[in-house]
């Protein structure tokens, strides 16, 4: 079971490869279209869409309450695609959701300049200034909606696995790498470790939904810590009754585990809407 996760830039053949990828492998490929579908069918409104998936997010929408849901049902579709195992995953920042599984491999696709450019006029029949807004525009939004959710930059090599360029590279050439990469990098071992921490972090996740989203918790930045048989809640709270809530909640949400809180109390913290 190995989770294949890919970005990469405007015009640098990724969704291409990824495809081929998946179709080498038979693996699954989850594509731009399916993730947003996923992430609307969780709960996320569609006409709100627009101003986080794969955007720089404005400076009002970076400080409303949709960002932290986005990123919510976002983290829960990427966690459901690689808890099934043997998916190719692409864009969205998926390697940095995944970065924990030991079992995740992740590239990215980049082309010269003037490749990028030839390919969106050839495709788009843009001309070249057009072409030269839609990779501006595509970069900085890609930039900045890394910035805003992980706090990386989705640019540095040193993220993945390999990056590739799709310029030096058809794209037979390119998936037929990046298989023989798989093939031999993931063990059994790293499988089974990630499978268990896949299943550990899907947990959280629900969790997380299930105390914000269904019973309206209070607890702004809300994360849960899966370990062994113990869940650690963190975020920031107004009020230490919110915390206990939370734990009461969640404690008999997972009866089997053993619930704890590293949610910091913050009299008069300010929430946002």
């Amino acid at each position: 079971m190995a989770i294949i996760c890919m970005a990469r830039q405007v015009a640098a053949m990724g969704d291409e490869i990824s495809a081929e990828v998946a179709k080498l492998l038979n693996y699954k490929f989850m594509k731009r279209t399916d993730i947003e579908k996923r992430i609307v069918e969780l709960g996320f409104p569609k006409e709100k869409l627009h101003k986080y998936d794969e955007v720089k997010p404005g400076f009002f929408a970076s400080l409303a309450r949709d960002r932290d849901e986005y990123l919510d049902y976002l983290q829960t579709a990427v966690l459901e695609a690689a808890s099934e195992g043997n998916c190719v995953l692409i864009g969205r920042g998926t390697s940095f959701v995944l970065s924990e599984l030991p079992n995740m491999l992740a590239f990215r696709f980049v082309a010269d300049h003037q490749i990028r450019l030839a390919r969106l006029e050839h495709e788009f029949n843009f001309t070249e200034k057009q072409a030269q807004q839609r990779i501006d525009e595509s970069d900085s939004n890609r930039r900045g909606f890394h910035k805003s959710f992980f706090n990386s930059d989705a640019e540095d090599p040193a993220h993945y696995h390999l990056v590739i360029n799709s310029g030096k590279l058809d794209i037979k050439s390119a998936a037929a790498l990046i298989v023989s990469i798989v093939e031999t990098s993931v063990t059994p071992d790293l499988e089974a470790a990630g499978k268990k921490k896949v299943s550990e972090m899907l947990l959280a996740q629900k969790l997380v939904n299930f105390l914000v989203f269904e019973h309206k918790i209070s607890v702004n930045f809300l994360r849960a810590l899966v370990i062994d048989k113990k869940i650690v809640l963190q975020g920031i709270a107004d009020s230490s009754a919110i915390v206990e809530k939370a734990l009461v909640l969640a404690q008999k949400a997972y009866p089997d585990y053993k619930i704890e809180s590293a949610i910091s109390v913050v009299q008069d913290f300010k929430t946002y809407k």
